[in-house]
């Protein structure tokens, strides 16, 4: 008996004395690893990386920036099954344990002591917070360690809701996608709420090896994984046998699914990103900003619709240029197609095909991701070879006139619809082939920029046909000259410095000899012709170029780029010559349209912007572009007295006014003329009274311009080539940028009243003499109505029929003749 008992004392010393040295070196361990690991405090401040993205004014999504897809969210926004699916795959016993599942961690030491190394898991869902945010992922002893300490610290600090919100928010589940919320979009495109117990069970399968258990990439074993797991739900009484038998019986139905983007604006996208980056660096694709934009989505959508269409009709007016590439024909079998075609890109509506047959009446294609279809003579009707810009072939009778057996062209597809038929039920309709009509992609580029002519908020913007074809965007950074579309600055400069829309100005040739050109300067008019004495509202509006250069000759150059400088055009690539006179000035698109805006509003200062507010990841907002007020006087002053907001911008900008309201109301009766007479007269088709503006051509027509407005929206259009060359001598800014903001406008004003500039205080309408400018007498024929600022006006005629006006202004007269 007592050998037994000194058998069981040794035998309790020993365990005694075991347990002791293994308390030791725990606690050795722990006083050594302990002052390393992160406060627990800092997961209540973490910034899950989430991407950036972009809406539009009215909270559609144009754009994700960001190399990680999450959607944070809480944990009373996910499903219960979905939380229970994960429980059942991750750590069943979660909402039991205080961090660490002993049984778990010695299948797991087992494998470390047996193989040197951790196979399988054996982490909590608390670890794995602790791993996720806190450590490295190296499968050594040190850091399944530190995992553990850290976990017996969240678990004393943070509620159960409040570990599994954290893990299934930075838990990764391949393809990008970090987060219950984001991976749901990724593989399903749905909301969490909206998915299946299948495919919840799919999800919560990803976490053990997100590659390996891909539904995309391997689904065989995603779905062997996903059933094991409905069969623990079922095991730990979280679904019904019912349910169980459905979940199995479901398919894999994941697919890679985009960001749903609701506008199409990628230029505008980027202008985004680019000020984003600008004002946060780097964590402006990683701590969750939400940029809300000035861009209405309905314009946006008209926008890039109208400047597509307009380039592509520019495009097939000028003829075909022939195939992407030629296929031989033994790439032309059914099963070798969709793999050649795959190596051309579809380019925003167009998309690749490959001629397999030709015949009398159509072509037989192969459409990339769509198969066989017809393409009709009548859609190649357009297609006559390309020869210069001013030249085609003839036009095809046949097929085999435009295409080869073997050409990829792009090709627009209408697809098939059901014939309208009366057949009864059980009755089979033959289904209809896709037909396919020709196209192109356009050599030829454009912009549209539409703003709000008030604010300078920007509407709508498109930058080029496809930013998947170029990144540049032509919107803001084609350096250009304008054309006639300058002109009207040049004229509201001779209205402010007391000339009318009733002065004469003499349409007659002009020379200048200048000793830095090879030869004399000889400009015309693009007719060709003269029209002696004219005045300057038919010449706006017919844009006469002899008469605005003599006009520029009078008032004067330094005056007018002074003039032009006041209004907030950056003057420094204006030439300090006549020919500014004709547009040689450069500007992008975007200068021109808040050039313009600034007459659409009556004369008020126009500073573009696109960024609206900006909202962190809890969706406070840290920034919101200050209102806008129109301000007449004293606006130094009055800004001064603005109070600051707490981003620390003034919470209001005020818009000074630059321009004499007189003499804007003028111009914009001016360039209504330019559309119910003069250039623009294809904008007649929209049957409002409240547009205005004017075309313009530059030289060898390299760019053709049409800006125009109302009095609450300023809209330009241009057209032209990257690299500036000749467009085609039938090609005006009213053959081509003016079509693309008819289409644009029409759908911006759809549905919304006229609005007019009001008639200021000081205007005055006179009956005059059109040939003379003069006041006409009671009696007169053919007299006219004219707009002038009262001191403008012309004086009252005395009883011999002269005027009563000063000798300085027939001496203004003279010098302009």
């Amino acid at each position: 008996m007592s050998r037994i008992f000194r058998t069981t004392r040794i035998l309790t010393w020993f365990i005694l004395t075991g347990v002791s040295f293994a308390l030791v070196v725990t606690s050795g361990f722990y006083l050594y690893l302990r002052p390393g690991l992160p406060p627990v405090e800092q997961l209540a401040d973490i910034k899950l990386q989430t991407p950036l993205r972009v809406f539009t004014a009215d909270n559609r999504l144009i754009a994700e920036f960001g190399e990680k897809r999450r959607t944070p969210v809480t944990i009373e926004q996910i499903p219960e099954l979905q939380i229970q699916a994960f429980l059942a795959a991750e750590d069943a016993r979660f909402y039991q344990h205080t961090g660490v599942d002993i049984k778990g961690l010695a299948r797991a030491a087992t494998e470390l002591v047996s193989t040197g190394e951790i196979r399988s898991g054996g982490s909590t869902i608390t670890m794995q917070v602790a791993k996720n945010y806190f450590l490295s992922r190296d499968r050594t002893f040190i850091r399944k360690f530190n995992e553990i300490l850290l976990a017996f610290q969240i678990e004393r600090e943070l509620e159960k809701d409040e570990i599994l919100e954290l893990y299934l928010n930075k838990i990764f589940l391949g393809n990008r996608a970090y987060g219950i919320a984001a991976a749901a979009r990724v593989y399903y495109g749905k909301e969490m709420e909206d998915l299946t117990l299948a495919q919840m069970a799919m999800l919560a399968g990803l976490p053990k090896a997100p590659s390996a258990y891909n539904p995309i990439a391997n689904p065989q074993r995603a779905l062997a994984r996903r059933d094991w797991i409905l069969g623990r739900m079922y095991e730990l009484g979280y679904i019904t046998e019912q349910d169980l038998q459905e979940a199995r019986a479901a398919g894999v139905t994941a697919s890679v699914h985009a960001p749903a983007r609701e506008v199409d604006a990628d230029y505008v996208a980027e202008m985004a990103r680019q000020e984003m980056v600008n004002r946060f660096g780097e964590a402006a694709y990683t701590d969750g900003f939400s940029v809300y934009l000035t861009i209405d989505s309905h314009k946006q959508t008209a926008a890039t619709e109208a400047l597509r269409n307009g380039l592509e009709a520019y495009d097939r007016r000028h003829g075909y240029r022939g195939p992407l590439a030629q296929l031989p024909a033994e790439s032309l079998a059914p099963e070798r197609l969709q793999r050649e075609l795959s190596n051309f890109s579809r380019l925003e509506r167009l998309t690749p095909a490959a001629v397999t047959a030709l015949h009398e009446e159509h072509a037989d294609v192969f459409v990339r991701d769509h198969g066989p279809a017809v393409m009709p003579l009548e859609s190649m009707r357009w297609a006559r070879r390309y020869q210069t810009e001013n030249s085609r072939g003839p036009t095809p009778s046949s097929p085999a006139d435009v295409l080869s057996l073997g050409d990829v062209v792009y090709v627009k597809l209408e697809l098939p619809t059901l014939p309208d038929t009366d057949a009864s039920e059980g009755d089979e309709l033959t289904p209809q082939p896709l037909t396919a009509t020709l196209a192109q992609a356009p050599a030829v580029q454009g912009a549209l920029i539409s703003l709000s002519a008030d604010t300078g908020a920007i509407e709508a913007l498109a930058g080029g046909y496809s930013f998947r074809q170029t990144k540049y965007n032509r919107a803001t950074q084609a350096r250009r000259q304008p054309g006639s579309t300058f002109k009207p600055f040049l004229y509201l400069a001779a209205l402010e410095k007391g000339l009318n829309a009733s002065t004469l100005v003499n349409d007659a040739p002009i020379v200048f000899d200048d000793q830095e050109l090879e030869a004399a300067w000889r400009p015309q008019n693009v007719t060709g012709q003269f029209y002696g004495p004219t005045s300057l509202r038919e010449a706006l509006y017919r844009s006469r170029n002899l008469v605005s250069i003599r006009l520029l000759r009078d008032i004067g150059i330094n005056y007018t780029v002074g003039y032009l400088r006041n209004l907030g055009m950056d003057t420094s690539a204006i030439p300090r010559d006549l020919s500014i006179a004709l547009g040689s000035a450069i500007m992008t698109p975007m200068d021109l349209a808040a050039a313009f805006a600034t007459i659409a509003n009556g004369g008020y200062a126009v500073q573009p912007y696109l960024v609206h507010s900006i909202r962190d990841a809890r969706n406070e907002v840290i920034y919101q572009a200050p209102a806008v007020a129109l301000c007449d006087s004293h606006c130094q002053q009055r800004a001064e007295e603005i109070p600051l907001s707490s981003w620390g911008e003034p919470m209001l900008k005020l818009a000074p006014r630059v321009a004499d309201e007189r003499s804007v109301y003028i111009m914009h009766s001016m360039l209504k003329d330019a559309i119910n007479r003069g250039t623009g007269g294809r904008a007649a088709v929209m049957r409002r009274s409240d547009i205005a503006g004017k075309t313009g051509t530059t030289n060898e027509q390299r760019d053709t311009w049409f800006a125009g407005f109302n009095h609450d929206i300023a809209t330009t259009t241009w057209v032209g080539f990257d690299q500036p060359a000749p467009l085609g001598r039938n090609e005006f800014g009213s053959s081509t940028a003016l079509p693309i903001w008819i289409e644009y406008m029409r759908a911006a004003l759809d549905g919304a009243a006229e609005s007019n500039m009001p008639r200021p205080n000081g205007i005055v309408n006179v009956r005059i003499d059109p040939r003379t400018g003069e006041r006409a007498q009671a009696d007169q024929a053919g007299a006219i109505f004219e707009l002038f600022r009262t001191e403008d006006a012309p004086a009252e005629r005395s009883t011999n029929g002269r005027s009563n006006a000063s000798d300085s202004n027939d001496s203004l007269t003279q010098d302009i003749f």
